[in-house]
């Protein structure tokens, strides 16, 4: 199985977010820290906004911050929301042309299972869990008031 960039690059938001929780940074500070295209980044925080993980606020003194309780984020629910088909083969996407051995073809359940395995072990993880040590991380992204 494989992640999309833009999921990587929403998590990696996320993580930014939460290490100065409940302050806020720019899109651009974030682009910094991770060496992301600002664009690519507009993009993932406009959709981060729509699922209501994030708050962006606009003006002189604007920037995004975390809009939820790191606590309550689920991991799997954020791939879920983010990845649009996440079957590791085409018969398990919806656009895909049918296969010819579907009718017996045990491949498609095991998978199935598989996947859903996948995300119901990075359901028993949260956005909280990935945040330790967020000392370490506020200065390793440089974001927020990193202690020395």
């Amino acid at each position: 199985m494989q992640l999309t960039n833009y999921t990587d690059y929403s998590f990696r938001t996320l993580i930014a977010l939460g290490t100065v929780a409940p302050d806020k940074v720019t899109i651009a500070e974030i682009s910094s820290a991770y060496d992301i295209s600002l664009n690519h980044l507009l993009k993932v925080v406009q959709r981060l906004s729509a699922l209501g993980y994030v708050e962006t606020l606009r003006g002189k003194a604007g920037g995004v911050r975390l809009a939820c309780d790191p606590a309550l984020l689920r991991l799997g629910d954020v791939v879920r929301n983010l990845e649009p088909e996440i079957g590791l083969v085409g018969c398990l996407r919806a656009a895909d042309a049918p296969c010819a051995i579907a009718p017996v073809c045990r491949l498609k359940g095991i998978l199935a299972d598989a996947t859903d395995g996948f995300l119901r072990d990075l359901d028993r993880y949260t956005l909280a869990d990935l945040l330790v040590p967020k000392p370490r991380l506020q200065r390793l992204l440089k974001l927020g008031n990193a202690p020395a």
